[in-house]
């Protein structure tokens, strides 16, 4: 007997005995809920058995016997009418725990989230796929399906979304896609450094999800709750279903901004700020021009993270700009890294460490930020240096920049798409999903070795147009993907050092060395973000047009 925690007032069990009872009650339980049929099994104890050691025991008892494989919409409200009358914490148990699992899902979905449901169920042991579309309607069956159905279903329409559209209607005009997403509004968020170093206006970086839909592409206004693979369906909020032959699946990842104790209370005032956020990376343009002096910190989370470099780009554009302003020696700028190196791929380290040192500014690394007190302008870290224990440093601020920590979405990390960290388990060349062969996932969501970046995005979405086509057609992948991510480091205002990498950080320049040394800081590159990169975003990645992100085919050993 090995109750299984769900939630803080019930624990699911398989088939308790008498004997057992006593045990349930010194671990603190009051209550017991059987939702087993008397007789389902010859080696069964009985409901009646199981009630009197209850009551021997002090504890309270309720029968809800439910055959297996039928739980219907009444016994779910009878169960959460137990869980409320009777007193917590309550085991409930049937054969395996899973009819009470269920049981409980079904209960909690008119309050609780999906994902949340998901999340508690499948921590304890049990997968709720089999009820998913229920559980979306708020517990109850749903009485109309309402199935669309599509050649390929995208999640997401973001740059990955939209520009594996582009790419995919570009190769086979007569599909028939569907792209799922409720945003009305789509950013090119590499341009927010720029708009938090006074370079770039905020309008800019937007436009209307509506004006970049790829023309005879459907877009569905709505987010996604759950996957149903083993049925090639997407279940939408409202418990509609969408059915697909071949998914896409590229929503981006969660900005955990509550993983940080005070931060989400004090975002956007008291000197906190963060470029993450298209509302945000103005005020850090006001904060920056504003600071003649005192303490500026610029922390960065554990990876992964998207863009790993935007934490230090703001660093380094807002040290630029005191130090033209002669405040800089006034200033005292603080690096907060929870990583260990100031960036992963060693060949671009010792031209940012020049700019390190010409800012004056202190690297501090394994210190992750963990709690803000806004008011107080105090920031908590937690510092894990290798081979000693953990503690942790209050540091006060007068400005202080913060990249969130980063998680897969929810409706991701509990699906059954997932890798145990929780983002989409694909092949790592192909981008197909290693157990569901219809499926393939790019962008910030899937779980290759890669720098997560718009640069990544744009080479990754033609080589998955590519492979997707080739299965339509019956034919094995045939485009790879090397890992390729770009990130051009704003090291000053009218310098970038261009850093561009591919698996195992192996160099994978766009250019050559006697036009463009990506390894040095560069007025090149900077034209190339500040001129060029915004205008291929929008007119060519969105639109299909392949400008430098030909897929790598695959060559015959």
């Amino acid at each position: 007997m090995d109750p299984k925690r769900i939630s803080a007032e019930l624990s699911v069990a398989e088939q308790i005995t008498a004997d057992d009872v006593k045990a349930l009650a010194e671990q603190g339980f009051r209550s017991i809920i059987c939702n087993r049929p008397d007789g389902e099994a010859a080696d069964q104890p009985t409901f009646h058995e199981i009630e009197a050691a209850a009551k021997a025991a002090g504890m309270e008892t309720r029968y809800l016997p439910i055959v297996s494989g039928k739980v219907a919409d009444e016994d779910a409200d009878a169960f959460g009418a137990a869980l409320i009358e009777l007193p917590g914490p309550t085991l409930a148990y049937c054969r395996t725990g899973t009819r009470s699992t269920t049981l409980w899902s079904l209960s909690a979905a008119k309050d609780k989230p999906v994902a949340d449901i998901l999340a508690a169920t499948k921590s304890a042991g049990y997968d709720m796929a089999g009820v998913v579309r229920r559980i979306v309607n708020g517990g109850k069956t749903p009485t109309d399906a309402g199935d669309a159905k599509f050649d390929v279903v995208i999640v997401g329409g973001g740059a990955a979304g939209i520009a594996v559209a582009a790419s995919l209607k570009s190769r086979k005009d007569n599909l028939n896609i569907a792209i799922l997403d409720p945003a009305d509004i789509h950013y090119y968020q590499p341009g927010w450094t720029m708009v938090g170093a006074g370079i770039f206006e905020p309008s800019t970086t937007a436009k209307t999800m509506g004006s970049l839909i790829p023309a005879g592409v459907h877009w569905i206004k709505s987010a996604v709750a759950a996957f149903e693979p083993a049925d090639n369906a997407v279940i939408l909020d409202g418990c509609r279903v969408v059915k697909y032959d071949r998914l896409v699946v590229c929503p981006g990842l969660k900005l955990d901004w509550n993983k940080v104790e005070g931060l989400v209370d004090t975002l956007g005032k008291n000197g906190v700020t963060s470029n993450y956020r298209y509302d945000l990376a103005p005020y850090t343009w006001e904060l920056v021009q504003g600071l003649k002096g005192g303490r500026a910190l610029f922390t960065q989370p554990p990876m992964p993270i998207k863009c790993a470099g935007a934490p230090q780009k703001a660093m380094y554009l807002s040290s630029n700009h005191w130090e033209t302003q002669g405040v800089l020696k006034d200033i005292d700028v603080q690096f907060m890294n929870a990583g260990g190196v100031l960036f992963g791929v060693k060949d671009y380290v010792p031209a940012l460490e020049e700019y390190v040192k010409r800012y004056n500014a202190d690297l501090n690394f394994f210190h992750n930020l963990i709690a803000v007190d806004g008011p107080a302008k105090k920031a908590t870290f937690k510092v894990s240096k290798p081979d000693t224990d953990p503690t942790e440093v209050t540091v006060d601020f007068d400005m202080m920049h913060v990249c969130p920590p980063q998680v897969a979405p929810d409706f991701i990390r509990v699906s059954p798409l997932a890798d145990q960290a929780g983002w989409i388990d694909v092949d790592q060349s192909t981008l197909r999903h290693k157990t569901y062969d219809n499926i393939w996932s790019l962008g910030d969501v899937m779980n290759a070795p890669n720098a997560k970046t718009a640069a990544a995005a744009r080479m990754q979405a033609p080589i998955v147009a590519e492979n997707l086509v080739d299965d339509i057609e019956g034919r094995s992948p045939s485009a790879s993907y090397n890992g390729y991510g770009s990130c051009p480091l704003t090291v000053e205002k009218g310098k970038i050092v261009l850093a561009e990498f591919g698996y195992g950080g192996t160099l994978l320049p766009s250019f050559p060395k006697w036009l463009l040394d990506g390894t040095k800081p560069s007025r090149k590159a900077w034209i190339l973000k500040e001129t060029i990169l915004p205008p291929v975003y929008w007119k060519a990645m969105l639109r299909g047009r392949e400008w430098m992100a030909k897929p790598e085919k695959v060559t015959a050993g």
